[in-house]
């Protein structure tokens, strides 16, 4: 499969919106700073995926992945998405000390 540069939409899992949201509240408990700089890099690397979805790694715990699964780690917080013509679909957020999911 080739990944072309285009311009496409980013759709976000219900699922992987809750987790994200949680994540950058435990966060905010310990470090308002921190939890700000977290979620400000996610969401840059997600923007990124607008005009360049192939820029990141293929997902390597995607069984029979044809490419279009792919991944990237932004502060232990791995992001799965999935590149389709018009869109990218961000599946989950999952912080990397959680064992992997094979899917």
């Amino acid at each position: 499969m080739v990944i072309l540069k285009k311009k496409r939409i980013i759709l976000w899992d219900d699922e992987a919106k809750l987790y994200f949201k949680q994540a950058i509240q435990y966060i905010k408990q310990e470090s308002p700073q921190g939890a700000q700089t977290v979620k400000l890099a996610i969401l840059e690397h997600v923007a990124v995926l607008k005009e360049n979805a192939g820029i990141y790694e293929v997902d390597k715990f995607k069984i029979e992945n044809d490419g279009s699964y792919r991944s990237v780690t932004v502060f232990s917080y791995r992001i799965s998405y999935k590149i389709t013509e018009s869109h990218i679909h961000i599946l989950r957020i999952r912080h990397t000390s959680q064992d992997p999911i094979i899917y």
